[in-house]
Order: structure tokens, then sequence, then C-alpha cells
């Protein structure tokens, strides 16, 4: 009997996909376009028949690829069990392949893969921040430095993933976390060598390099039974490089403690904006509320407007600004007229792409937490 073909992993995974279409509701680039190929079941059957060769990739239908922001929220809602994440990445993979990448895309990914140059660039644009013309500011000015959490290797202690960009923007979350650790009762650690999770490769379809990264920061939070995430856009590519080992997001981990944390009364309105990585893929949107929830004359106000994502999606609001501005601009509507005097997002990418057109601070739930800790 001859050799079975191999199934194409890309087409196989399009199976799955029984094209009934309740992801389209819940996909942003539909609610906007009212296009079938800018749904999850469009791309779906786009992706499906390049791999088959029963079409062949055109401008267009690599377009419709682009535009998808990646949210994963179809795979929340998809009866099938269809694994979007994955097809995506598959198909950028092979997109890349066919065509390369732009060359704003290439230099992203060459300095989220270097964080020690990233962060010397990121402190420099602090420095300059208040002299450069608006179009020189695509992202808000960086925090100054915040004490960093211990470099021990105590095995016993919860490591923080630091990530890229989050390297210089999340010093003043990583300095909170610890603080709401130590109020309840856990140890915090920052080991060296950690290095960007990838995600901002794999999405683009640089699939190696995304693995050389994964493989650095195995080794380096090796020895750590518990690593805490912050960035829930960081979160899935933090847990795979680390298999088995647990990958926690800091406030499902703080939230399992949250009888130990005492916080004074707040007396304000804060908007809360869920990411569609805390939503879709590590879901710590409950334990986020559990812990606000906590805090005495905290008035809450949680953003539903818009398309159901902010835009940002990693790259897309730096290299499609246009684009990722239509998807944010409900939002900033919303949070001007919730007389919030704050905004709370757990995702680095959306407090980055949020915070230039928004009328009010832009935070980590984090550093609002730790602030109205007791004393």
């Amino acid at each position: 009997m001859p050799p079975q073909p191999v199934p194409d992993p890309l087409a196989a995974l399009s199976d799955r996909c029984v094209q009934c279409g309740l992801c389209l509701p819940a996909c942003p680039t539909y609610a906007r376009e009212r296009l079938e190929t800018e749904s999850p079941r469009g791309r779906i059957a786009l992706l499906r028949a390049w791999a088959l060769e029963a079409a062949a990739p055109t401008p267009a239908g690599e377009a419709h690829l682009d535009h998808c922001l990646g949210c994963r929220r179809c795979e929340a809602v998809c009866p099938a069990g269809v694994h979007y994440g994955e097809l995506l990445v598959e198909g950028r993979r092979r997109q890349r392949k066919r065509r390369g990448a732009a060359w704003r895309q290439r230099a992203l990914e060459a300095l989220a893969a270097r964080p020690r140059l990233l962060d010397a660039l990121l402190r420099l644009y602090r420095s300059l921040h208040p002299l450069l013309p608006g179009p020189l500011r695509p992202l808000p000015r960086p925090p100054g430095a915040a004490p960093a959490p211990s470099p021990s290797t105590a095995a016993a202690a919860i490591a923080v993933f630091r990530g890229c960009v989050g390297g210089v923007f999340e010093a003043p979350v990583r300095d909170a976390f610890v603080r709401l650790s130590a109020a309840a009762g856990l140890e915090v650690v920052e080991p060296r060598g950690q290095t960007c999770c990838g995600a901002l490769h794999a999405h683009a379809g640089a699939a190696e390099r995304a693995a050389r990264l994964a493989a650095a920061n195995r080794a380096a939070l090796a020895a750590f039974p518990v690593v805490a995430t912050i960035a829930s856009g960081c979160h899935a590519h933090v847990a795979a490089a680390r298999g088995p080992a647990a990958t926690r997001d800091a406030l499902e981990l703080l939230a399992e403690h949250a009888e130990r944390l005492r916080f004074r009364p707040a007396r304000v309105r804060i908007a809360l904006h869920l990411p569609c990585t805390q939503r879709s893929v590590v879901r710590s949107d409950a334990a986020l509320r559990r812990l606000l929830a906590q805090v005495p004359a905290l008035e809450v106000v949680e953003l539903d407007a818009g398309y159901g994502c902010c835009g940002a999606a990693g790259s897309h609001m730096l290299l499609d600004p246009r684009r990722a501005a239509a998807f944010r601009a409900p939002l900033v509507a919303a949070i001007r007229q919730s007389g919030a005097s704050c905004v709370l997002s757990a995702n680095i990418g959306c407090r980055l792409h949020l915070a230039p057109a928004c009328p009010v601070p832009v935070r980590h739930p984090l550093e609002a937490l730790a602030d109205w800790l007791a004393s």
C-alpha cells in the first residue's frame, strides 16, 4: 500500500471550521467593515484555499490577512473549537515566506529582540519627548526609573516577566506588583537574561526568531516554579515557552490572596478597559474585577464601546496608525463621556495606543491597586 499523503497542517486546522458564522459578531474587523473577507470565517476560507492550491494568493487577499488584529475573540465563541490563533500564525508565516516583511516591521522585531538597546533608546526618547514634533511621538513619554525587583534566583520566589518595551514602560508596574505581593505575603524577583516574549515576531510570521526568543526566556526562567506576567499580550507566548511549568497572570495570583490585601477608600471613578488578550486568551478579567471590588468607594465604569478591540494589535498601531486610530476612536469618546479620572488596562500595547489620545491617565490596574493599599 502506498504511503498516505500527510495533510497540510493549515488545511487540517481550517477543516475544523463549520462555517456557522457565530464568530462574525465577535470580530472587530467584521464589525467595522461588514465584509465576509474581513471576518474569521472569510480568512479561514482564504487560508484553506491557498493551502490546497485551490486559489492563488492575491494582493487583496493578503491585505485581508494583514488586517486581522489577532484578538482571538472568535475563539471564545467558536462552537467547533477552531484554533484561530494557530491558523493566523501559520498563515502569516507562509505569507512572510511569499513576500517578506516591510523594513519597519523588521526594525521593530530587531529592537524588540535586543532589550538593552531598546531600553537605551526609550530612555533617550523620554529625554527628547517634550522637544519632538507630534509625528515623531508615536508613543507616550516613558515613565522615570522605578526600583527594580531583586535579581535573586531564589527558587521559592515568583519570577516576574519583564518583556521588551515593558522593560522601561512597565518599571512602575513591576514595582507595584512587588508591593502588592509583599502585602499578600509573596516574594517577587526579576531574573536576568529575559528577552521579548516573541508575540510581535510570531504574529508577523517570523517563526524562527520567535522560537529563539522563547528558548532564551525558557533558559532565563527555568529555575522558577512560577512566573507571573503583567502584560496580557505576553502571557500566551511565555506560557508556551515554559511548557508545563506554571505561568500565571499577576492579577490572578493576587486575587487568590485577596483576603490578605487591605485597601483604603478610593472615592474615584475609573474606566476599566479589558484588552482582547485578557478576555479571550488569559481570561483574568474576573480576577481583576474581584480585586477592584475589594477597594472601598471605588466606582468602576467598564468600557464596551466600539468594535471590541482598541486597534493596538502589537505593531499594527505603528505600521497602520490611521486604521488603528479608527478602532480606538469610539473607546476614547466613551472615556470622555464616562467622567472617569483614569483608565485601567492590563496590556501594555493597549495602554501605549490609548494614552496619546486619552484625556485622562492610562495605567495598569496593578499601579492603581498599589496606590490604594492601606498603610
